[in-house]
């Protein structure tokens, strides 16, 4: 374990009417208390599990891909502005580590291409290959699989989007090795009721309010996927 909590000062908070700073699970929630190597954030699109996530990123120094191409119509000058107002507890010392989010992955990918123009080796810790010669789903495998072998802290935003429910079964597997090994912690947000289901695994509903443990089985999307499979 090397990140053992995080804590939120609300008290602190710029403003109250704005996203993030409006959400009552970010209010109400003191800290989140991180005593698995894998924790899962759950919670409805917009709850705060992906803001938190980047937050907790940029708190731990660890860079984000950003597209710098990319501009939005209407920007929230607050969104991005949530990691001034947490702190992290290391349990012996910061480590490195990285931040995924399906989204910014290709532009990880573009640049790891550039780099490999001037040193083709770099790519045999990513596969061997390029991965944007391989289907999303086949790159982001790719990845994992030898990122995470590397000692770290691993912060994943919906990492599920682009895979199978097999590639999803392999990447839960994976990621049990990974955390029972010792080397690794991981930190998933996530839809998918494949990736919750790891056992050992501890898993937080942003739904909650303040933020709260829940099992497996409690979790809207296990019962979502369950009554659906039960009834069709």
């Amino acid at each position: 374990m090397y990140l053992e909590k995080i804590t939120l000062f609300p008290q602190k908070y710029p403003e109250a009417d704005h996203y993030p700073f409006n959400l009552p699970v970010l209010q109400r929630t003191e800290s989140i208390t991180l005593d698995s190597p894998l924790t899962f954030w759950v919670g409805e699109n917009g709850s705060g599990k992906s803001t938190l996530l980047r937050a907790a990123a940029k708190k731990c120094r660890i860079h984000i891909w950003k597209d710098e191409d990319k501009v939005r119509f209407d920007s929230n000058p607050f969104e991005e502005l949530l990691y001034k107002f947490i702190d992290v507890n290391w349990t012996n010392g910061r480590v490195s580590g990285s931040y995924f989010d399906s989204e910014l992955s290709r532009v990880f990918a573009c640049h790891l291409d550039e780099w490999a123009t001037a040193d083709p080796g770099i790519l045999n810790y990513f596969g061997g290959k390029s991965l944007l010669t391989q289907s999303h789903g086949q790159s982001l495998l790719s990845y994992f699989k030898h990122r995470y072998r590397i000692k770290g802290l691993y912060l994943m935003d919906e990492p599920e989007t682009a895979l199978s429910p097999r590639s999803q079964l392999e990447l839960l597997d994976f990621l049990q090795k990974m955390a029972q090994a010792g080397h690794a912690q991981f930190i998933i947000a996530t839809h998918s009721p494949i990736l919750l289901a790891c056992p050992d695994a501890v898993i937080y509903s942003f739904d909650h309010v303040p933020l709260q443990k829940i099992a497996y089985e409690q979790t809207e999307h296990y019962q979502i996927y369950k009554h659906f499979m039960a009834n069709h």
